[in-house]
């Protein structure tokens, strides 16, 4: 049995050098896996800004805090849809918002996060946060819940023609309550 053993390192050395050359001699780096994390957003309630200071988009506001607004305009004003860039924030209202997660941050929401604020002209305090469980101010449903039936094309995003049921508000309630936010510009 001592015999077969020391044999072993015998067979298995010189392939180890061999494979080991054969590598080193390709003239191609060998990758080496990484563990970085995606990039990702995580809000505060600081980051929660007035209406005035982001952009308007047909009666919603959109923002991006990696510096991918345009990115994320690109994907608003195509009539064709597409997937928002990660840290892009859609708000309807003050007291509402929705942002763009990493991948995998709750595929069931498209790796939307949504919020329940409460705003003032100190600034914005974050009531509820998350999935599914966040419950909207226009009829006491899951933000998640309205957000899902849009068609797939347009990631989560409710407007007329994407497939939402409508806000039991009309338009020129939603403009008011968009002029009344109260956060300083």
């Amino acid at each position: 049995m001592r015999a077969k053993l020391a044999f072993v390192p015998l067979v298995v050395l010189p392939v180890f050098i061999a494979l080991a050359g054969a590598c080193a001699s390709s003239g191609s780096e060998v990758a080496v896996p990484t563990t970085t994390a995606p990039v990702d957003v995580v809000m505060q309630a600081a980051d929660f800004v007035s209406l005035e200071t982001m952009t308007p988009v047909r009666g919603f506001f959109i923002a991006n805090q990696l510096g991918k607004l345009d990115e994320a305009l690109a994907v608003a004003n195509d009539p064709t849809g597409g997937g928002y860039p990660v840290g892009t924030v859609i708000q309807l209202v003050p007291q509402e918002a929705m942002v763009k997660r990493a991948e995998g941050f709750d595929p069931a929401s498209n790796d939307w996060e949504f919020f329940s604020l409460d705003v003032s002209p100190e600034g914005t305090t974050i009531m509820d946060r998350g999935g599914a469980e966040v419950i909207n101010r226009f009829g006491g449903t899951s933000c998640a819940d309205c957000h899902r039936k849009a068609e797939p094309q347009f990631d989560f995003v409710c407007e007329r023609d994407h497939g939402c049921d409508p806000l039991p508000i009309a338009d020129d309630v939603i403009a008011a309550i968009q002029r009344s936010d109260p956060r300083p510009a």
